[in-house]
């Protein structure tokens, strides 16, 4: 799966390079945003958010043991990067929330990590590169994975090596784990769909702004400061906002969801992850049959 991914990268590296340029400062890709960001909706709304409806309606636990043991890997690359950002008390409770669910929740499965009170971190090494001082580069929307900055495109065939997963060596193996687990995250995220039709006249600007403003509060640890982006402009501002009184909406909606609330997902995410996680599935059914991610 890993040559779509990196198609989509190298493709998106290269018209940030070339040009494609707007008197928009803070996306000089929007045209090219915008088209990718057209497709990659239609895809979900076509392919994917069905195929996301009719997981849905297998057990909750089922998808909670999928959801788990997705999570459980991801927290080995979490540990890992918690770590490279010097945050060593996170890195090790990461370390310790895998070596307990991995051996007695049953190779992940069960989440007895949180029920033993070790927090479900979530780091990757656009993070990291954050976390030195790398700033985050113009907004770009990559085909089929959806929102990222020139930073955190980057970052991601890192992400993809560090990817526990990535070593499973049968590719096919890999590749169906692959779309269960993308399946798995767009069904968690089906009951945001109307907060993010109804979040703002504009949906790809206000998903520019709620991901840029996203992205800098998870590299300073929820402490991000209003940056020059949101000041800039007053819009950005009232963005931020509704961005705050979607993520309390989408923790209402995580409460009557217990196949959400039980994943360990934490309270108030932003809607904007409701299109990444609807752009990560439709690169997996795109890419089902010889996959990439």
């Amino acid at each position: 799966m890993s040559r779509v991914i990196r198609g989509s990268v190298a493709l998106a590296l290269t018209i940030a390079i070339s040009g494609c340029a707007t008197t928009n400062p803070k996306d000089p890709l929007e045209p090219y945003n915008r088209a990718v960001f057209t497709f990659n909706d239609k895809l979900d709304e076509v392919a994917l958010k069905p195929t996301a409806q009719l997981y849905s309606t297998l057990p909750t636990f089922v998808q909670i043991g999928v959801g788990n043991f997705f999570g459980n890997l991801g927290d080995v690359w979490t540990a890992a990067n918690n770590l490279m950002q010097g945050k060593v008390t996170d890195g090790v409770s990461d370390v310790m929330r895998v070596t307990v669910n991995t051996f007695f929740g049953f190779g992940g499965l069960l989440d007895w990590g949180t029920e033993a009170g070790l927090i479900k971190h979530r780091e990757d090494f656009g993070q990291t590169l954050g976390r030195w001082g790398v700033q985050s580069g113009p907004y770009v929307v990559l085909p089929l994975l959806g929102a990222s900055t020139l930073r955190d495109t980057i970052a991601y065939p890192i992400d993809i090596y560090g990817d526990p997963w990535e070593a499973v060596t049968s590719v096919s193996v890999r590749n169906t784990g692959y779309l269960v687990r993308l399946i798995d995250r767009r069904a968690a995220l089906l009951d945001a769909s109307s907060l993010l039709e109804d979040a703002a006249l504009d949906r790809y600007e206000f998903v520019r702004d709620a991901y840029m403003q996203r992205r800098e509060s998870l590299v300073r640890d929820g402490e991000s400061p209003r940056t020059s982006y949101e000041l800039d402009d007053p819009a950005k501002t009232e963005a931020s906002a509704a961005n705050q009184n979607h993520g309390e909406a989408q923790a209402d909606v995580k409460q009557s969801n217990p196949a959400i609330s039980q994943r360990g997902e934490p309270a108030g995410k932003s809607v904007v992850e409701k299109e990444q996680g609807a752009a990560l599935v439709s690169h997996a059914a795109v890419v089902a049959t010889e996959s990439a991610k």
